[in-house]
């Protein structure tokens, strides 16, 4: 093992660069990040100032940074500019993203030059608007390239390019944060390590089909998909427009329409070949084709933004006479105004407050100065763009704080797929205060679908903030606060519970497609345990709500928890922690598995439905390095529940201790001992012992990840488990008769492919598999290994995968056999197979694990606590233990 880790270090350090990263955005952070994770030395970023006194993204981890607001003055480069970046003494400038003119003394500087990122397939659309025109342009394939600097305008070497297809409805974000920027970072990694090890191309640039968009004068009449592809192809600035009724109207969200047009009022568009028409679901755009397509919302010069449906009906409400109190309230506001507004007179009626010079940092100040002042009032910032003047304000308030604005139907920008004979409707966005929005920063990732080729897919999510995981916070915080949920009867609360297991009963169908789709999950297995356990676990926990103030007396909850749930059980290891927090009366914020967010955002919507109040439950996807770590972090949340690998663990671990010593429950790997003695029921310890294993493909964290057949029993053992892995079905986890689909990501099924290669090196036999399917998608050959010893990797480290590994012990050799399956540092499930009961008694008190199967396996219920020892983690899932896990014990003494 020290040869193999001398062999990893010596590869580990040749040809690394010493890097400057000239540029900004997230896109640069990322490239840092994982530039740095493969061994190179950032000597020196190089970005902007700070704007709105915040610091870029990329200036991180105490590399030397450089703020410059220029490198040049009219064209010269600034001297001592030049200077100071030449001391970091970088071997390559890597430049992602990188809005400035930079000098061409410092391009060449460097020994191997500069790279740079651009998102076209150079020659094409040249500047940079290059994302904006792919779309516009009608193309068919985005992608991005990677080429050498010079003083042209995007003309250098290619070093290296990707592509992908454009679909019907991408817009700029999609696009870019489905494939521009994870596969751009990683692209960016790749061409650095290309020149380290000197690899890297130089392919000059073509002249053919080069091209540089000026910009192209705004015409309605042109063909509906056209119009779609200007309206999507332009960013909020300068934005895609057109004249209604002798306004400037900015059009929002373009979506190309089929044959069927939803009925409307009409409405005249100047220079467009028909009049328009404004429907329940926005304004329908007619093309000189005669097709159609929808436009969501509408922006008016003035700044104003409504719903393009309620084009006609925005300025129809008759004016509300306040009362004396809220005329006082009226001039507390008008006072909040002022101060905001510091460079107007005096705040009329008509005052505008974007007119007046208001940005948007002013709105969250004037939406968060209100709600101070009025605890309780449900104010948002677009309520702020959609009444910008001091009376349509004032009004909107007033009818907010009498409760007239009645709850509009919940709207959803579903993803869509016919699958599995359903249309399976699927959220994507974030899930914040009882409404589903935009990510901060607008940064999607893409949910891989691993099945076969013909059901695959890509679907954008939003890929959350450290904004937005505050937003989420403290919406959870209000909503315990002073929404209902903190003062609400435990046994209405159960009520809601019980409400929301029926919905997911409903749609459980549904629910399990979308878990096979996402997770890889065979359909029948993701219905009978993904979702139907789940559904059990909210009857469970919903049970307990007018209980708990009986059983556990002066308990009381940790009102703000967080939850981050891993990948294999996406819905069900949601339902096991969420469903007792809740039941507890706490509020929640939880992070999905980054591959597989979909179910979650899908129970999301169920809430609403159920009557969940807002801000109760909120749903933050992305990354477990943003979101993940902001949530350990924050100071608001006191309570955070976790299931995943020891080492993340160990991490939330220490941030939860440096922040504000928040309560942690961790659910983390296991090595679970399997031991079959020779008196077993040998059908069954074949079949549960293939269960143990294969469950989920593998991906099961209490799965036995190492079997101990007596010596006596082994071979017939292993002979028959042979005879059973080879009928089994390997394929589309959609049909019916499937028994094993694909690993869920390509990450994971290369770890379990070089896990297998570990054991063949180290001297185990492989009786079966091994390797991939050589067919699309990540599937892994159900495998078998035998003759593994103790020392061995494959006997001390967790697969996480269809692979079994089995170790025969002398007979009768019970002590023995228990001290060797105990001989590891994780201790979240065991079992033992035999007839005696004596015997197994015995082994399962002595078994050194959190829970001990006996003659079964993978057999939990709700009403049993579930939870692992040493570094498989502590605290309970499950059954009545759970509940503590969310609560606080007080003790009050009185004296009379």
């Amino acid at each position: 093992m020290l040869f193999l880790l001398s062999c990893f270090l010596q590869n580990y350090y040749q040809n690394k660069l010493r890097l400057a990263l000239i540029g900004q955005s997230l896109f640069g952070q990322e490239v840092y990040t994982n530039l740095r994770k493969q061994g190179h030395k950032v000597v020196g970023v190089f970005t902007v100032p700070d704007r709105d006194g915040k610091a870029d993204p990329l200036e991180k981890d105490g590399t030397p940074v450089f703020k410059f607001p220029r490198w040049r003055v009219k064209g010269k480069p600034i001297p001592e500019v030049v200077e100071a970046y030449k001391a970091v003494g970088a071997e390559l400038n890597v430049m992602p993203f990188c809005s400035q003119f930079i000098p061409m003394n410092v391009i060449d500087h460097p020994a191997h030059g500069s790279i740079i990122y651009h998102p076209s397939i150079l020659p094409l659309h040249r500047g940079a608007s290059a994302i904006n025109w792919t779309l516009i342009q009608g193309d068919k394939k985005a992608g991005f390239s990677i080429f050498w600097a010079d003083d042209g305008l995007d003309t250098g070497p290619i070093l290296l390019q990707r592509e992908c297809p454009v679909e019907p409805n991408d817009t700029v974000d999609s696009l870019y944060n489905r494939f521009l920027f994870p596969e751009g970072i990683k692209a960016m990694v790749e061409s650095v390590q290309l020149i380290a090890d000197g690899k890297a191309p130089r392919v000059p640039q073509t002249e053919e089909e080069a091209s540089y968009e000026g910009i192209q004068k705004k015409s309605n009449s042109k063909p509906a998909e056209a119009i779609h592809n200007w309206i999507r192809g332009h960013d909020k600035v300068p934005g895609a427009w057109t004249v209604i009724d002798g306004q400037t109207v900015t059009l929002y969200g373009s979506s190309m329409l089929g044959e069927s047009v939803p009925a409307g009022q009409a409405l005249e568009i100047e220079g467009a070949s028909q009049a328009g028409v404004v429907t329940k679901d926005g304004l329908v755009l007619y093309g000189s084709d005669s097709k159609a397509l929808m436009v969501k919302n509408l922006q008016f010069e003035d700044g104003k933004m409504i719903s393009a449906a309620k084009y006609f009906s925005s300025g129809d409400t008759a004016s509300v006479e306040l009362t004396d109190d809220e005329k006082k309230m009226a001039e507390e506001i008008r006072d909040i105004w002022k101060g905001i507004l510091s460079n107007v007179a005096a705040i009329e009626e008509t005052t505008d407050f974007f007119k007046s010079g208001a940005a948007s940092m002013d709105v969250v100040r004037l939406v968060e100065e209100i709600k101070q002042k009025c605890a309780g009032l449900q104010l948002q910032n677009e309520d702020v763009y959609m009444a910008t003047t001091f009376q349509d304000f004032i009004q909107m308030f007033v009818r907010r704080l009498r409760g007239e604005d009645r709850e509009e139907e919940m709207v959803i920008d579903y993803a869509t797929k016919d699958v599995n004979n359903m249309t399976v409707k699927m959220p994507w966005q974030c899930f914040i205060n009882g409404k589903f929005e935009d990510a901060e920063n607008d940064f999607d990732i893409h949910s891989h679908i691993h099945t076969d080729i013909h059901t695959c897919g890509h679907y954008c999510i939003a890929y959350a903030s450290v904004g937005d995981v505050d937003r989420a916070v403290a919406a959870a915080k209000e909503a315990f606060q002073v929404g209902p949920w903190g003062r609400m009867n435990p046994r209405d609360r159960g009520t809601l519970l019980y409400k929301l297991a029926d919905l997911m009963e409903e749609h459980q169908e549904e629910l399990a497609t979308i878990e096979s789709i996402d997770s890889g999950a065979v359909y029948t297995l993701a219905l009978k345990t993904h979702v139907g356990m789940s559904i059990q676990t909210f009857r469970y926990f919903a049970g307990w709500c007018d209980k708990i103030q009986v059983q556990f007396h002066l308990h009381r909850p940790d009102i703000v928890c967080a939850i981050v749930i891993p990948w294999n059980y996406p819905l069900m290891m949601l339902a096991w922690k969420s469903a007792a927090c809740l039941a507890a009366g706490n509020t929640l914020v939880l992070k999905p598995a980054q591959v597989t967010p979909l179910s979650a955002l899908k129970f999301a919507e169920l809430t609403v439905k159920a009557g969940i109040p807002k801000g109760v439950i909120n749903i933050v996807p992305g990354s477990g390095g943003m979101v993940g770590q902001r949530m350990s972090d924050h100071p608001d949340i006191r309570k955070l529940g976790f299931t995943g690998s020891t080492p993340i663990g160990k991490q939330i671990m220490k941030s939860c201790a440096l922040s504000n010593l928040k309560k942690v429950s961790l659910e983390l790997g296991g090595k679970s001992p399997l031991i079959i003695f020779s008196d077993c029921d040998m059908d069954k310890a074949v079949r549960m012992g293939m269960s143990s294993v294969f469950f989920n493909k593998g991906e099961n964290c209490i799965a036995a990840g190492r079997l101990f057949v007596e010596e006596s029993i082994h071979d017939e053992y292993i002979r028959r488990v042979v005879e059973e892995i080879k009928k089994m079905k390997v394929g589309d986890p959609l049909h019916r008769s499937t028994d094993h689909g694909p690993q869920n990501h390509k990450a994971h099924m290369d770890k379990l492919v070089e896990y297998c290669e570990v054991g063949m090196k180290e001297g185990a036999t492989l009786v079966y598999g091994g390797k991939q399917v050589d067919r699309p998608g990540f599937f892994m050959e159900p495998t078998l290994f035998t003759d593994v010893e103790d020392h061995m990797f494959i006997a001390k480290e967790e697969s996480f995968g269809p692979i079994m590994v089995v170790s025969k012990f002398k007979d009768g050799d019970i002590d023995g056999v228990l001290n060797r399956a105990n001989d590891t540092e994780f201790g979240l499930a065991s079992g033992v197979f035999t007839r005696d009961i004596n015997k197994a008694m015995y082994v399962s008190e002595r078994l050194d694990a959190g829970t001990v199967f006996v003659n079964t396996y993978n057999k939990t219920d709700v009403a049993s606590p579930f939870g692992g020892f040493k570094q498989s983690g502590f605290g309970k899932d499950l059954g009545e233990d759970a509940l503590n896990e969310y609560l606080r014990t007080k003790a009050v003494t009185v004296e009379y």
